[in-house]
């Protein structure tokens, strides 16, 4: 039987190399990589379902999802997952605290990006910040005229303005005409060291330990999407797909492991390894529906109270039933 031809794009990740490698293979399956900015994948699957295979949003999968109108069905993977306290930046000569956020003006690069959800959950429960006490301000954040990938249904509410046709988030946040920015990465005059520009937590690293060790929340941000079209037609395909992508992160994760000669061009990497498996387990980056139940179903709740899901999703509605019933020896 000759192999399965697909196509199968992700970002650049250590726990992806060995399948981009050849060291891991999907059974039956010959794979084609396509390493790719999540921008990029995003948009490309959401407007032309461009790929065989690819990383999806949670929050706009989620989307899809509830409308019943995805051209993917996900497995529980989880290549993207990350603690959201660095992504709010802030004009430092007017923002002090989170309670200075009410009442302005904070610019995103799409409202309903994953990162923006998570940020914008503890900044209501712990902070009391709602979406409705500040305008936001959509576009790109280093090109003028970046849209939603989807269409969006928000409350009444919420007022969500799009930037000057000209500008761009940060060239706004530099010249201060907006208090902060929410976004996955920081925009380039944070980079540059703008000298009014900054983290809205001085210390993030630490306000997102103890956030975690409050909630026990790992956020995620992407799973992993099969063309639905595909696994109709081979229903082996989504158990396929998840083995050989958890098989692929165990063995980066015994790389990391290995101290005698460092993997990755940082210091202090045994370090923070043994950091997070002391605050998190040993299993801290955990592919599969049921160690991160919790965590789907306060984003999915999240997500359905701001009315970016038109209804409430299970977690389990998510994934393909195949690839949450695995065999066990």
């Amino acid at each position: 039987m000759s192999k399965l031809q697909l196509s199968v794009a992700i970002g650049d990740y250590d726990r992806m190399r060995p399948l981009v490698d050849g060291l891991v293979q999907i059974d039956s399956v010959d794979a084609q990589f396509m390493l790719l900015d999540p921008e990029e994948i995003f948009f490309r699957a959401f407007r032309h379902a461009d790929f065989d295979v690819c990383e999806l949003s949670l929050s706009s999968y989620s989307v899809k999802t509830a409308a019943g109108a995805s051209p993917y069905v996900a497995v529980p993977v989880f290549p993207s997952r990350a603690f959201r306290h660095t992504s709010v930046y802030v004009r430092t000569d007017r923002i002090k605290s989170p309670a200075d956020l009410k009442g302005r003006r904070i610019g995103v690069p799409e409202y309903q990006l994953t990162a923006n959800i998570w940020v914008r959950l503890f900044l209501e429960e712990d902070y009391g910040i709602r979406p409705s006490d500040v305008t936001w301000v959509r576009g790109g954040y280093e090109h003028p005229g970046r849209i939603e990938k989807i269409s969006l249904n928000l409350p009444s509410d919420v007022r969500v303005e799009n930037a000057r046709p000209d500008a761009t988030i940060s060239d706004l946040l530099a010249s201060g005409e907006l208090d902060a920015v929410i976004g996955p990465r920081a925009p380039s005059c944070f980079d540059r060291g703008h000298p009014y520009v900054g983290y809205l937590f001085a210390d993030p690293q630490a306000t997102a330990t103890e956030w975690y060790r409050r909630t026990r929340l790992f956020p995620i941000m992407h799973t992993l999407g099969i063309r639905r079209t595909l696994v109709d037609k081979h229903p082996w395909l989504p158990v396929a797909v998840y083995k050989a992508f958890e098989r692929s992160k165990a063995i980066a994760l015994t790389k990391l492991s290995d101290t005698s000669a460092t993997k990755v061009t940082l210091p202090f990497v045994e370090e923070q390894l043994g950091a997070a498996r002391r605050l998190m387990g040993e299993d801290f980056w955990s592919y599969g529906l049921e160690p991160n139940r919790e965590v789907l179903r306060r984003f999915l709740e999240r997500h359905h109270a701001e009315g970016l899901s038109s209804r409430l999703v299970a977690p389990e509605e998510l994934f393909h039933p195949s690839a949450l019933e695995l065999h066990k020896i």
